[in-house]
This record gives structure tokens, sequence and C-alpha cells, in this order.
């Protein structure tokens, strides 16, 4: 490997000047490789300057993050194995490497393509939240023992990345202490929750106490195991029902999935302690569906039966919306992942406002209206409250 010295001398030299910019691989061998380029660029993670390697194959992208040094071993070990082209962006010049089928090294140097050092920060909504080497994504099976992405958990892993890119913007604008106490009510097997904890004490530098609440005890006990095996001290599920879990204070309360009412028992325990931030993505949408059973209606969106599960499904998360502004929320309601990975892609959020101008009377004379027009005499959660007060 000492003939391809050259390269990684060069490199280096670019590093230690502070004038690298990027480095590409290209030309795999054989040409029918799955793993297609590689592009190498400086990030600073923690104080720390690495190397972020991604890897571009035929169907996806990874990214990894190395030091220098380990970067300058994989390096050499890729060109012996895997690629024979090697392109070096720096300010100072073009340097581009050719290795022929026999192992011989050719190289020329040219004019920068780069005058000044890119702005990276663009990429920044791209870059994974949920970082390939965390452990609790190999003990939940989306990462095998290697850190690489299992291919039927890609997915899964977009909608986690996704989640963690949504949750990062509300923190960022929420009114939140150092030290906060968080739900995730319907917690699963707790692939958003794992995520989510993670995400807010490692990179965002929150002292978190956390809970999955969760009725099923088996998932319970494996979230518990998974926990205690990656070291979240903070992190605990229970195996209860929604409506029956105490806490004392909640400043962010997370709901996604939680089936029809369930999600309305998240919605008003959230309320009912003043959480901060409300985030929920609702799903089977039943409650108002039943109530119109047997009355006639002059609506012909309620004509046909699909077009009747859609409506009622919007007039459900219409009511809860507005029953959140009117509890002095800002509520969003917005797409959380594409249709093409599930119908249920609804996220809705609700940001405590604390100079609410609410108009109350409004607020309730549209959900008195939209309930007449639909045949509908209470919604759950409005129920709830008016119980509770």
């Amino acid at each position: 490997m000492e003939k391809w010295n050259e390269i990684i001398e060069s490199w280096e030299s670019y590093v230690k000047d502070q004038n690298f910019v990027k480095l590409t691989l290209s030309k795999p061998f054989p040409k029918s490789s799955e793993l297609q380029n590689i592009y190498i660029r400086t990030v600073r993670i923690k104080g720390e300057d690495l190397m972020q390697w991604t890897y571009r194959y035929q169907t996806r992208d990874e990214t990894k993050n190395y030091d220098f040094e380990t970067s300058k071993t994989n390096l050499l070990d890729l060109l012996y194995h895997d690629f024979r082209a090697v392109t070096i962006f720096s300010l100072k010049e073009d340097a581009q490497f050719l290795i022929s089928k026999k192992g011989k090294l050719s190289s020329r140097r040219q004019a920068a393509t780069f005058k000044n050092m890119p702005d990276f920060s663009n990429d920044r909504s791209k870059e994974k939240r949920a970082e390939q080497q965390a452990p609790y994504l190999y003990h939940l099976g989306i990462m095998d023992a290697n850190g690489d992405l299992i291919p039927k958990m890609a997915d899964k892993y977009r909608q986690i990345n996704k989640y963690l890119e949504i949750i990062e913007g509300l923190v960022k604008h929420s009114k939140l202490p150092k030290k906060i106490k968080v739900v995730d009510m319907g917690s699963g097997k707790g692939y958003l929750s794992f995520a989510l904890y993670d995400f807010l004490t490692r990179q965002k530098g929150f002292e978190v106490e956390m809970y999955g609440v969760e009725l099923r005890t088996e998932l319970v006990d494996l979230c518990n195991d998974i926990s205690k095996t990656c070291g979240f001290e903070g992190l605990n599920f229970v195996a209860q029902r929604i409506e029956n879990f105490e806490i004392d204070k909640i400043d962010i309360l997370i709901a996604l999935h939680a089936c029809d009412t369930a999600t309305d028992d998240a919605l008003f325990t959230g309320i009912q302690k003043n959480a901060n931030l409300i985030v929920c993505a609702p799903c089977c949408h039943k409650q108002l569906r039943q109530q119109s059973k047997g009355k006639s209606t002059d609506n012909p969106m309620l004509k046909h039966g699909i077009f009747k599960e859609r409506a009622y499904e919007m007039l459900t998360d219409t009511l809860r919306g507005l029953i959140l502004e009117k509890e002095a929320y800002k509520t969003k309601i917005f797409e959380f992942v594409s249709n093409e990975h599930t119908r249920k892609n609804i996220m809705m959020v609700g940001m405590k406002s604390v100079n609410s101008n609410a108009d109350s009377e409004a607020l309730e004379a549209k959900i008195e209206e939209l309930k007449h027009e639909y045949n509908v005499d209470s919604q759950y959660l409005e129920q709830k409250l008016k119980e509770a007060n």
C-alpha cells in the first residue's frame, strides 16, 4: 500500500493547512458494485473535527464519522479493494489520482474548483439526527452489529430522523427548562421514545426524566431491558393505561398513534398538566363516526362510506385543534411522513402560549357549529375537559 502514500500525504497536507474541502472516491470495481461513490468532508461534533463519510449505494446513502487517523486507514483499504479513482478538492488545488487495473498510480494537479470554503449549513437538515452507531438502534433491530442499516428497517429509520427533525424545531421555539419531564403515551416498542431521549440528552444537553406508557407488558419489559443496557438512566417504561398514568408535571407530552380516544386521553393529560409542548399523531378515529349512525344528513360528503370515514377523521382532528387553541395552545396540523409509508400521517402540535389571545367564545361557537353540521353530540376530549372543570 506504500505506492499510494502520495494520496494520503496530499490529503494530510490539505487538512493540516486547513485547505481541505472534500474527497471523492469513484470508479468502483467491479462496476456492478452496489457501493458507487464515497464522499468525505470535515464536520465538527462536540468541538471535535471529524471526517464525515457518506457512502452512496445504488439505492441508499449511509453516513459515518471517523477521526482522521481511522479515515486514512479506511481510505487505503478502499483503494486496495474497491475504488480506482480519488479526487481531493482543496482551496489550493484539485488533486486527481487514478489506479490502473495493474495497480499503477497516476496523478495530476489542476486549478482549485473551490475558491472559498463552501457553506455546508444547508446540509444540516439532511444530517441523520439518529446516528447509526447509537446502541439503541442495534437493540431495536434497525442496525446490525456493524452499525449498518438493515434494509427492511429503512422506512422506520427515515421516520425516526424525520420525527427528530420536527422535534428539534419545536424545542427550539419552546420555553423549556434545562431539566425536563417527558411522557410518551402509547410508546409501543419504543422506537421514537429511545430516539427522543438520546437526542434530547446527548445532542441537546437536556437533563431528561422520561416515561414511556404502554399497556402491553411484554413491550414494557423489552424496552426497560434495552434502556438499562444502553445506560439510559432517565428513561423508564410503565405498563399502564394512558388515562390511569399519574405524574405531577409534564414539559413535553408525546402521543403517536394512540388509538381512537386514547389520543384524547393523552391530550387531556397534557392540557391538565400544563405541558409546554404537546405532539400527537392521531389514528383509528371511531368515536364521532359512531355517533352519526342512524342519523339522516343532506351533506353530500357523507353520502359515500369512504368519504364519510375521511370526513369524520378530519372533523375529529379539527375539533381537537380548536380545543387546544381554546386551552391557550398555538396549534399546527401537518403531514408527518409521506403517504407512501402510511396513511396515518398527520401530526398535531400544540405549543403553550403564555400570552394567549384566544377568543374562547368564538372558538366555542366554531366547535358547536361543526358538531351540529356533522350530527355530533360531543367530542371525547371536550367532554373530559368539561367534566374536569
